[in-house]
């Protein structure tokens, strides 16, 4: 199961109460207070992990508590803090806070490295949502580092025993305080993966095939299309210790920003990928012309986000083997002659050493350009 936004419900823990104590020891006759403090409660905290990929560990965990501090006891003894419970995360989640109002407000995250515009997420109902008339969303953080902490909901301080109320008028107090109660609240996780480059295309342009050739990475491949129902990454070797992380969406269709297809549940993905990589299936094998199809990507791109469409982008030129593709190759060439391309064959596996070394210089370009 891939989940990648969820609603969770988050309560730290609650402060023990403070201790009413007197010393009652022999050959003391007046021992005086001698409550101890209450323990503070846990804290909730949220910390990205390169291991995790997505957020399917909090749909079987909506509910994350942490538990109470322990309360105060005689001999000016404290009780027990609460440990922290600590719930781990894929690197780059955003954090929003969910309240009912009626009208949303919502602010942006602070941006990160190839970061576009944030725009307000949709929740769908099968994933424990609330509607877009009904809440408002509020960023709190963007987890972008691997071992990145976020308190997400503070503990309670501990209540104070009776010894801090002792004084020279009052030497016998009987007065304590409860535990401070932790805080708590709704949030809305969302995952935006964070990857070198994304891989964007029509369904069955043959997206997946190369993410098997490239890398170790096993996605679907059949021969109808939507085989590719949710984010894949896959890590590329490109020699000399280096590599890279390709992310494979879900194919798109003309209209995706509107909601139309898969891709666009899984736009949000390539907003954080440094270069874009548009494969394009240049024979034309499932009856599209290539030209049309890389003209609605880039127009689909560029209605979901603005900002996403001055990113660095590049054509992977595939399915080179079959007929009618060298000289839909020409046109296309002709129709982008500044934009760079590369020819391959994904099924056969030609021109992926050219791939791979392309792939160094467009994302040096990229570090450059940033």
């Amino acid at each position: 199961m891939f989940v990648d936004r969820i609603k969770v419900f988050a309560q730290a823990g609650n402060g023990g109460r403070g201790c009413v104590s007197f010393r009652r020891e022999k050959f003391v006759p007046k021992g005086g207070p001698d409550g101890g403090d209450g323990g503070r409660g846990g804290d909730v905290i949220l910390r990205a992990d390169r291991h995790v990929d997505n957020l399917s560990n909090l749909f079987y965990e909506p509910i994350i508590k942490a538990k109470n501090g322990g309360h105060g006891m005689g001999k000016k003894m404290h009780g027990r803090s609460a440990p922290a419970k600590v719930v781990k995360v894929p690197v780059g989640t955003i954090v929003w806070r969910a309240e009912n109002r009626k009208h949303p407000t919502p602010s942006p995250p602070s941006p990160s490295y190839g970061a576009a515009s944030v725009q307000r997420p949709t929740f769908n109902s099968d994933q424990s949502a609330i509607s877009n008339q009904q809440s408002a969303i509020e960023s709190l953080v963007d987890l972008t580092r691997d071992e990145q902490e976020f308190v997400l909901c503070r503990g309670g301080a501990g209540g104070k025993g009776n010894v801090h109320f002792k004084s020279s008028r009052n030497r016998a107090p009987r007065q304590y305080t409860e535990g401070e109660e932790g805080e708590q609240g709704h949030f809305l996780l969302e995952l935006r993966t964070m990857e070198d480059g994304g891989l964007v295309g029509y369904p069955s342009a043959g997206k997946s095939t190369l993410l098997r050739q490239i890398s170790a990475a096993r996605p679907k491949v059949a021969s109808y299309p939507f085989t590719t129902l949710h984010p894949i990454i896959g890590v590329v070797g490109l020699g000399g210790y280096l590599r890279a992380t390709i992310a494979d969406i879900p194919g798109l269709i003309e209209d995706a920003h509107r909601g139309i297809g898969l891709g666009h549940e899984f736009l949000r993905h390539i907003t954080r990928c440094r270069i874009l990589l548009f494969v394009v299936d240049v024979a034309g094998s499932e009856g599209r012309n290539p030209i049309e199809d890389l003209q609605h990507l880039r127009r689909e791109i560029d209605l979901y986000d603005q900002m996403l469409s001055q990113r660095p982008w590049f054509v992977i030129a595939n399915k080179m083997d079959l007929p009618n593709a060298q000289e839909n190759f020409a046109v296309l060439r002709r129709k982008f002659p500044k934009i760079e391309m590369v020819l391959i064959s994904a099924k056969l596996g030609d021109g992926i050493d050219v791939l791979k070394k392309k792939l160094v210089e467009w994302l040096e370009g990229s570090c450059a350009e940033t």
